[in-house]
């Protein structure tokens, strides 16, 4: 006997229980299958240490699930993005580029979270739907598609049928490779380590990317002013280096490349550490199946990007599979597979070019590329209406 569900998702990491709340929250009957049990307490080995940045767009998706009233009372604003030049001499800044939300008449760009909290939230949600049922840790092996939906086989051997199935298996995605869909990656030599953060002076809700070489190093504002979470990303030796210090050196080394902004400063808790590439799926459709998030498309750790374009993914899923229900349509059909990749694709592959380009100018290593991108952003910040432009532009607005 086969489980059915309108909607299967595989993978359970944020994207994956985004998901899995917009469609329960909409009435369809959904099942999430994830290897790995959700992690929701930081200290526990195995955590996800990243925080999420929530940028408007997505932040409306999430209040149309209803899922938002229960997350922003853990969220920090993000009121200003400041971006900082540190291509000098070590610990100093050259260039201060502040991008107000006020500017564009709004109160904060985004909302920041850690993904423990981020994660048990939305189980807690979740846990009120009668509809929806998480399967781990369990995985999907095979998927057969058929006219009227999809046979599902999971590694445990139960056999599930969906009518939709969403590839939310990550960047390494099984079910990508299983359809065939072929995928491009640009690889940067670089890692990220990530971590909390204490300080002494308050984080004011100000979000702040500094750019020296190897990458850029990003504080992002947590509840608590005067703590946050830290994306540092340097080139593969220089973070190895980094991330097996102790905390005492690892400090100083932070000290340096945090430039006094926010006072003094020092790690709390542990430290992950993660390759940075970018990666871009050849389509974002098969037979039966979406893929959604890192499946489709990998960028590196800027502006907030990642995941928010996994959310803009999600949005336009919805509203896709909510008009093939008013209209008594197939909800997995090939026409509306096909219209989710047309409308998806090509902003997509234009942000993980924008993504891609800030990241190799954030790299910069030779004095006169470091010189070149402080006058970028320079002239950038100093023209309003294209500052309040690229502001929009990194909203997602249209």
């Amino acid at each position: 006997m086969r489980l059915p569900c309108d909607i299967l998702i595989a993978g359970g990491g944020i994207a994956g229980l985004s998901a899995a709340c917009a469609f329960a929250s909409a009435g369809f009957e959904t099942i999430c299958v994830d290897p790995v049990p959700p992690i929701t307490d930081s200290t526990t080995k195995g955590a996800d240490l990243r925080s999420t940045a929530f940028l408007l767009p997505s932040i409306e998706l999430l209040g149309e699930i209803g899922l938002w009233s229960h997350l922003e009372p853990e969220a920090a604003p993000l009121s200003i993005m400041r971006i900082l030049d540190a291509g000098g001499e070590a610990g100093t800044i050259r260039e201060q580029a502040d991008f107000l939300a006020a500017d564009i008449g709004l109160k904060a760009f985004g909302y920041n979270l850690p993904n423990t909290k981020l994660r048990q939230i939305m189980l807690d949600f979740l846990a009120r739907f009668d509809n929806f049922r998480l399967i781990t840790p369990d995985s999907v092996t095979h998927v057969t598609p058929r006219s009227s939906g999809a046979l599902v086989q999971l590694e445990s051997g139960m056999q599930l049928s969906a009518t939709l199935v969403i590839a939310a298996d990550g960047r390494n995605s099984p079910l990508r490779e299983a359809l065939g869909i072929k995928i491009k990656t640009w690889r940067y030599g670089q890692k990220a380590i990530v971590f909390n953060v204490s300080h002494t002076k308050p984080h004011q809700n100000i979000s702040t990317e500094i750019h020296r070489s190897g990458g850029p190093f990003t504080l992002v504002p947590l509840t608590d002013p005067y703590k946050s979470a830290v994306v540092w990303m340097e080139r593969g030796p220089r973070a190895a280096t980094l991330f097996e210090m102790n905390d005492t050196d690892f400090n100083k080394a932070l000290s340096t490349r945090a430039c006094n902004t926010l006072g003094s400063i020092e790690i709390i808790g542990k430290r992950a550490i993660w390759p940075i590439i970018a990666q871009r799926a050849a389509r974002l459709n098969g037979p039966r199946t979406a893929l959604l998030a890192e499946a489709a498309h990998v960028i590196p750790p800027i502006g907030a990007q990642g995941l928010n374009m996994s959310l803009a993914d999600l949005k336009t899923l919805k509203s896709l599979v909510i008009a093939a229900r008013h209209q008594n349509q197939d909800i997995g059909s090939p026409a509306m597979l096909e219209s989710y990749h047309r409308r998806r694709w090509p902003d997509m592959a234009a942000r993980i070019t924008g993504v891609d380009l800030l990241n190799r100018a954030s790299m910069a290593s030779a004095p006169f590329l470091k010189d070149l991108r402080r006058t970028g952003l320079k002239t950038l910040h100093s023209i309003k209406p294209l500052r309040n432009t690229l502001m929009k532009h990194g909203l997602g607005a249209k």
